[in-house]
């Protein structure tokens, strides 16, 4: 199955319209579906995989539900794309992962691929494929996960992404990048996880074409910000920076 497609919902991004995002959880959200059959919907993808060096295993499922959920949401809210209720939940090695466009992946400190699951995720990017990547600090994770990045593109390396990249142009316009902190660090008075986890990078790996494949979030927390977005101890700032480049990425997967 060399050229399976990439599923993509069926709408007119032309007509993509901007809404206000209203941080309220009591919102009904027209565009989310629970219709059986999801082939003309957008689907969000949260990665299974498996981990290494921890004693309580992977981090993929870190802040199900409501994480997803909540961007599911805010997605559905803020754009007229047509939009699953539900997260699906896709392990890395999958063929299924090839029906949807869009992938999302945290906690990559701990990843670990085998050959069969790094050449599958490879061949996923190469034929339209985009995966977001969050949550992972310092240098000892970025380590591990160039390590897994290598055994995806061993010829290929992670940039930074330039602010006028269409990725923070195509929906929002976002000229800054921000430093998003999950709980622990609201707590503890800081932007920052580890202590080498400052500043905030979005990084990117592009394929031949110049299309950016994926999006690495490295020294932040966007799902915190997502999980978190209408408790009233977290900041709103961080939360609308968060939506806004999630719906961001989201759309150039889409349109790209």
């Amino acid at each position: 199955m060399l050229h399976r497609r990439i599923k993509t919902p069926h709408c007119s991004f032309n007509s993509i319209t901007l809404l206000a995002l209203i941080l309220s959880t009591a919102i009904s959200y027209p565009s989310l579906s629970n219709a059986a059959d999801d082939s003309d919907l957008f689907t969000f993808v949260r990665l299974r995989y498996t981990g290494e060096g921890r004693w309580w295993g992977s981090g993929w499922d870190v802040d199900l539900p409501a994480s997803d959920r909540n961007f599911i949401g805010k997605l559905a809210q803020a754009t007229n794309i047509p939009v699953t209720r539900h997260e699906k939940i896709i392990s890395v090695g999958s063929p299924e992962l090839f029906d949807y466009p869009f992938a999302y992946i945290l906690e990559v400190g701990s990843l670990n691929l085998s050959s069969a699951e790094a050449a599958n995720l490879r061949e996923y990017l190469l034929r339209g494929g985009f995966i977001m990547v969050d949550d992972f600090h310092g240098g000892a994770e970025w380590h591990n996960f160039y390590r897994q990045l290598k055994k995806i593109f061993p010829e290929r390396e992670p940039e930074d992404i330039p602010i006028t990249h269409p990725l923070f142009h195509c929906f929002f316009d976002i000229n800054t990048l921000v430093q998003i902190p999950g709980i622990r660090s609201i707590f503890n008075g800081r932007t920052y996880e580890r202590r080498d986890g400052y500043p905030a990078y979005c990084r990117g790996v592009y394929d031949e074409h110049g299309r950016l494949m994926m999006m690495i979030n490295f020294n932040t927390d966007i799902g915190d910000a997502w999980e978190h977005a209408a408790e009233d101890f977290y900041p709103r700032e961080y939360s609308d920076w968060a939506y806004r480049i999630g719906i961001n990425a989201v759309v150039y997967a889409l349109t790209h």
